[in-house]
Protein backbone atom coordinates (compact mmCIF):
# COMPACT_ATOMS: atom_id res chain seq x y z
CA UNK A 1 0.00 0.00 0.00
CA UNK A 2 1.26 3.81 -1.01
CA UNK A 3 1.22 4.37 3.36
CA UNK A 4 3.65 2.67 4.25
CA UNK A 5 7.32 2.55 2.86
CA UNK A 6 8.35 -0.44 0.22
CA UNK A 7 10.44 -3.19 1.46
CA UNK A 8 12.81 -3.99 -1.80
CA UNK A 9 15.10 -7.23 -1.77
CA UNK A 10 18.39 -7.12 -3.99
CA UNK A 11 17.84 -10.32 -6.23
CA UNK A 12 20.87 -11.38 -8.87
CA UNK A 13 21.71 -8.76 -11.48
CA UNK A 14 20.09 -9.48 -15.50
CA UNK A 15 22.27 -10.82 -17.87
CA UNK A 16 23.32 -7.32 -18.83
CA UNK A 17 24.54 -6.93 -15.50
CA UNK A 18 21.74 -4.26 -13.71
CA UNK A 19 20.60 -4.41 -10.51
CA UNK A 20 17.20 -5.94 -9.90
CA UNK A 21 15.11 -5.41 -7.04
CA UNK A 22 12.04 -7.61 -5.76
CA UNK A 23 9.20 -6.24 -3.63
CA UNK A 24 6.07 -8.20 -2.58
CA UNK A 25 3.02 -8.08 -5.57
CA UNK A 26 0.59 -6.12 -2.35
CA UNK A 27 2.82 -3.48 -2.13
CA UNK A 28 1.70 -2.29 -5.46
CA UNK A 29 -2.31 -3.30 -4.78
CA UNK A 30 -4.69 -0.40 -3.95
CA UNK A 31 -7.62 -0.55 -1.66
CA UNK A 32 -10.30 -0.71 -5.20
CA UNK A 33 -8.06 -4.01 -6.15
CA UNK A 34 -9.19 -5.51 -2.60
CA UNK A 35 -12.60 -4.81 -3.13
CA UNK A 36 -13.25 -5.92 -6.60
CA UNK A 37 -10.77 -9.09 -5.36
CA UNK A 38 -13.57 -9.72 -2.32
CA UNK A 39 -16.24 -9.88 -4.99
CA UNK A 40 -14.54 -12.44 -7.19
CA UNK A 41 -14.57 -15.97 -5.59
CA UNK A 42 -12.80 -16.82 -2.38
CA UNK A 43 -10.06 -19.16 -4.18
CA UNK A 44 -9.55 -16.35 -7.12
CA UNK A 45 -9.06 -13.65 -4.18
CA UNK A 46 -5.00 -13.34 -4.34
CA UNK A 47 -4.76 -14.25 -8.05
CA UNK A 48 -6.79 -11.38 -8.67
CA UNK A 49 -5.08 -9.47 -6.86
CA UNK A 50 -1.50 -10.42 -7.83
CA UNK A 51 -2.80 -10.08 -11.71
CA UNK A 52 -3.91 -5.80 -10.97
CA UNK A 53 -0.65 -5.69 -9.10
CA UNK A 54 1.41 -7.06 -12.33
CA UNK A 55 -0.18 -4.73 -14.49
CA UNK A 56 0.01 -1.95 -12.67
CA UNK A 57 3.79 -2.65 -12.64
CA UNK A 58 4.22 -2.91 -16.34
CA UNK A 59 3.45 0.33 -16.28
CA UNK A 60 6.75 1.54 -14.54
CA UNK A 61 8.77 -1.59 -15.91
CA UNK A 62 7.83 -4.00 -13.34
CA UNK A 63 7.53 -8.02 -14.00
CA UNK A 64 6.56 -11.15 -12.18
CA UNK A 65 9.40 -12.35 -10.67
CA UNK A 66 10.00 -16.43 -11.25
CA UNK A 67 12.40 -16.96 -8.89
CA UNK A 68 11.51 -19.92 -6.31
CA UNK A 69 13.73 -17.57 -3.56
CA UNK A 70 10.76 -15.29 -3.04
CA UNK A 71 6.92 -16.13 -3.90
CA UNK A 72 4.85 -13.23 -4.59
CA UNK A 73 6.94 -10.76 -6.06
CA UNK A 74 7.65 -8.42 -8.50
CA UNK A 75 10.96 -7.43 -9.87
CA UNK A 76 12.04 -4.08 -11.36
CA UNK A 77 15.62 -3.03 -12.94
CA UNK A 78 16.68 0.23 -11.30
CA UNK A 79 19.23 2.10 -10.44
CA UNK A 80 18.01 4.36 -8.22
CA UNK A 81 15.10 2.44 -6.15
CA UNK A 82 13.85 6.02 -4.48
CA UNK A 83 12.62 6.36 -7.94
CA UNK A 84 11.07 3.28 -8.52
CA UNK A 85 9.18 3.23 -5.00
CA UNK A 86 8.02 7.03 -5.99
CA UNK A 87 6.71 5.51 -9.05
CA UNK A 88 5.05 2.90 -7.32
CA UNK A 89 3.73 4.87 -4.93
CA UNK A 90 2.42 7.31 -7.70
CA UNK A 91 0.69 4.39 -9.48
CA UNK A 92 -1.21 3.46 -6.27
CA UNK A 93 -2.38 6.82 -5.57
CA UNK A 94 -3.87 7.04 -8.84
CA UNK A 95 -6.16 3.93 -7.50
Amino acid sequence: MSTSKIEFKRVNNDVNGNPRYVCHFRDLNTKQDEEIAEQAHSLNYISCLYNAAVRRAKKIGGKKYRGKDYGGGIVFQSYNIGETEKAISRLTDEG
